[in-house]
């Protein structure tokens, strides 16, 4: 009886003093990157707002952290399946408002989006399609070449 009250009272001891070092070098760590401006975490994300642009946003801070994706998928799915195009939660409308002034892009290590996505370790995959880069490629293709005609009315069968 004994031995086990011993053992498990320098198990906790062990365990204690482990807990101890290890808060201890984390606590040295965040210090020295704090003094050295370098620290093993995700910088906080930048957020820039173009004031020219508009008051205020399309709904409250928090409901954007938290919802923005809702908004923007619903908005894809009302004007590609509907037709229905508005302005209100249009990836247009972000972009102009929280471009960078100096680069007028989200993107980048300081750009709005991709700062707050490397922040919450979430992947930024609208910029794929929503870019200059997309839409010159796109632009690039002739009208006849069957990469274009795959989405157009007349590859579904109908007449144009």
């Amino acid at each position: 009886m004994r031995t086990v009250n011993l053992h498990r009272t320098l198990t906790g001891f062990m365990l204690a003093a482990g807990l101890i070092l290890a808060s201890s070098s984390s606590l040295a760590h965040e210090k020295e990157g704090h003094a050295t401006g370098v620290s093993g975490r995700v910088p906080m994300p930048v957020h820039s707002v173009n004031a020219d642009k508009g008051d205020k946003c399309v709904r409250p801070e928090e409901v954007m952290r938290r919802d923005h994706m809702k908004f923007i998928l619903h908005q894809r799915d009302k004007t590609m399946h509907e037709g229905i195009r508005t302005t209100q939660y249009s990836l247009k409308n972000c972009v102009d408002c929280h471009a960078d002034a100096k680069t007028g892009s989200v993107l980048g290590k300081d750009g709005f989006c991709e700062s707050c996505h490397a922040y919450a370790a979430v992947k930024l995959d609208c910029f794929e399609c929503h870019s200059a880069s997309r839409e010159a490629a796109t632009a690039a293709i002739p009208a006849a070449s069957p990469v274009r005609a795959k989405g157009s009315e007349s590859a579904k069968g109908k007449k144009p």
